[in-house]
């Protein structure tokens, strides 16, 4: 007896595959193995970059805490702890974007703290 491949559903798998790598470079967007390899690795960077980007964006709102603070007479670390001790509990994104876009509040936020 004849062995039964199920061609329809290996051609679809690969398809969609290919699909999703249309646009790559060279191989990677036409060749099955290539594509899948790199279809396998750019997940992997996905995921790993998801993490990083949370990373990326706390050292950003520090530093823009930093400076906004310095402009206020004091350092970052300063700031933070004095925030901690006075019981004011804002997180460092929101104080980011005040340090930015609302700077009267930010300056009200740290009088307070003084």
């Amino acid at each position: 007896m004849p062995r039964s491949v199920n061609h329809v559903a290996s051609r679809a798998k690969r398809k969609r595959i290919l699909k999703l790598t249309r646009g790559y470079f060279g191989a990677r967007k036409n060749v099955w193995t290539v594509a899948k390899n790199t279809w396998e690795k750019g997940l992997t960077y996905a995921y790993r970059d998801r993490r990083n980007k949370k990373r990326a964006f706390r050292s950003l709102w520090i530093q823009r805490i930093n400076a906004a603070a310095r402009q206020e007479g004091l350092s970052y670390s300063v700031l933070m702890g004095k925030l901690s001790k006075a019981g004011i509990e804002i997180n460092r994104k929101v104080l980011a974007d005040l340090a930015i876009n609302n700077p009267e509040a930010f300056k009200a936020i740290v009088e307070k703290v003084k």
